[in-house]
């Protein structure tokens, strides 16, 4: 779990601050000369994590408990690590994951005790039935070159959005999505278009010609802000965490 605000990610940086780089340092700390710690995906400059995962070689003494202790002591305040598994040899944070779950929190007034942990995107009022409309247009598989982040590198942009579900709560709006695999601002884009096409007044159709066009500078695409996206869980077929203690941290 980690607050991304002073992070300039998760990924290592030539400089500022990672995610990564700090569990790298941690380890170092512990005797560990060569960590590799790799992560279940990146997240960028200012985005959180509820659940991100990461993988890495241990031959120490220490129980999974005591390494969860030691390493948490070196850290800052603004990483926890919930917990510590020991995995079979073949696993990867990464590439055996299924899937993943991101939730956005789009408050509905922007203060300044919410700026660091809510999205905002001012405008006309959001129609949540428009919203509603939208999420099932965006379900199933596919082509979601519109609403990411151009990248010549990837040539694939086909996902399956298994789960979309959006609800109001104490003063947000909740979008909560499951997919196979995400591009680079995908869920950025995703919720600020919807809430842009719901403000001017336009909806499910101007939503389904995004898609087709397939073009990721449309003019009616949005990217909503990164504070309000949290990598909310990764899912393994051969992992199972139970009782998980912040799995409803930010939907209850």
């Amino acid at each position: 779990m980690y607050d991304g605000t002073n992070f300039r990610g998760w990924q290592t940086q030539t400089s500022g601050r990672s995610v990564q780089g700090e569990l790298i340092s941690a380890l170092r700390d512990l005797g560990i000369t060569h960590p590799n710690v790799t992560g279940s995906g990146r997240t960028d400059a200012g985005v959180h994590s509820i659940a991100n995962y990461a993988h890495f070689d241990y031959n120490g003494r220490m129980t999974t408990q005591q390494l969860l202790l030691a390493l948490n002591s070196k850290l800052d305040s603004d990483i926890m690590i919930t917990g510590i598994w020991q995995v079979k040899d073949s696993f990867n944070a990464r590439y055996s994951a299924t899937s993943r779950t991101y939730i956005y929190l789009l408050a509905r007034e922007r203060t300044p005790l919410n700026r660091l942990y809510t999205g905002y995107i001012p405008g006309k009022e959001i129609v949540m039935e428009d919203l509603y409309a939208m999420s099932e247009v965006l379900k199933g598989n596919h082509n979601f070159t519109s609403l990411s982040k151009n990248n010549p590198a990837i040539t694939n942009h086909i996902c399956n959005v298994s789960s979309f579900t959006i609800k109001e709560m104490k003063g947000k709006i909740v979008f909560k999505i499951t997919a196979d695999r995400f591009l680079h601002h995908m869920v950025r884009r995703m919720v600020g278009t919807m809430v842009n096409l719901s403000q001017k007044g336009l909806g499910v159709e101007a939503m389904k010609q995004i898609l087709e066009e397939q073009n990721a500078r449309q003019k009616l695409v949005l990217t909503a802000p990164a504070q309000g996206l949290y990598l909310y869980n990764v899912h393994y077929p051969d992992l199972t965490i139970e009782d998980y203690p912040y799995n409803n941290f930010l939907t209850n």
